[in-house]
């Protein structure tokens, strides 16, 4: 009985690992156009890839619009030899572009990549220009968005840590600078003519006291890492 559960979760396991996550499908002239990412989720900071997967559009008699008729098929009879006339342009916040090649999966014929790292995160868009044939192509599709690389790491980085220290400690220099503008101006009332408190001596305490607390606060965040 082990044996015949072994057998059968070895058949079952290829058809899982040729699941993939969401791609995007669209429709040129004859032809089936899709796109994904390689590796997913994908993440800001890591070197992925579009995969393009090029095919014909099968005739759909029951449905008229190409866009439909493609994301009712499946990849098949991939179109090859297209490495040199095709190329994606990856597009970000509509003013950043960068052209990519083609690299051919010589295993798959009709499937191609175009590897990148994306810096930050959100939505990009795709655009694929050049022909497929004869047929020219100018199509903008836009493949799943990429997620912060921060909301994955872990634990949290010394860099990180150290960044908050700078902050924090930058919003205690604002408060010693407010408070030196609050003595000054008692300094500098009528109402401190007869106080025979020296003013230096309760700016020196108040700034050694933020100083203790500068030093609390960056070993805390010391021994978080």
């Amino acid at each position: 009985m082990k044996y015949i559960f072994l057998i059968l979760s070895l058949l079952l396991i290829p058809s899982f690992s040729g699941i993939v996550y969401a791609h995007t499908v669209d429709a040129v002239g004859e032809y089936r156009i899709e796109i994904g990412w390689m590796n997913e989720p994908v993440v800001s900071g890591d070197t992925n890839g579009l995969e393009l997967y090029v095919s014909p559009l099968v005739d759909c008699p029951d449905i008229s619009i190409p866009l439909e008729c493609a994301n009712s098929q499946k990849f098949q009879n991939g179109i090859e030899g297209l490495r040199k006339l095709l190329k994606i342009q990856f597009v970000y916040d509509k003013t950043q572009t960068i052209t990519l090649p083609l690299v051919v999966d010589h295993n798959i014929p009709g499937k191609y990549y175009a590897f990148i790292t994306p810096t930050v995160s959100g939505y990009f868009q795709a655009n694929l220009v050049g022909k497929i044939l004869e047929t020219p192509v100018n199509l903008s599709m836009h493949p799943p968005p990429i997620a912060e690389r921060s909301y994955i790491e872990f634990p949290e980085s010394s860099d990180f840590a150290l960044t908050e220290v700078i902050t924090d400690n930058a919003k205690l220099v604002e408060r010693i600078t407010s408070l030196e503008n609050s003595i000054q101006n008692l300094e500098n009332s009528g109402n401190q003519m007869q106080n025979e408190i020296d003013v230096n001596d309760i700016l020196g305490t108040a700034i050694g006291i933020i100083a203790v607390i500068i030093a609390i606060i960056a070993l805390i965040k010391t021994r978080k890492n």
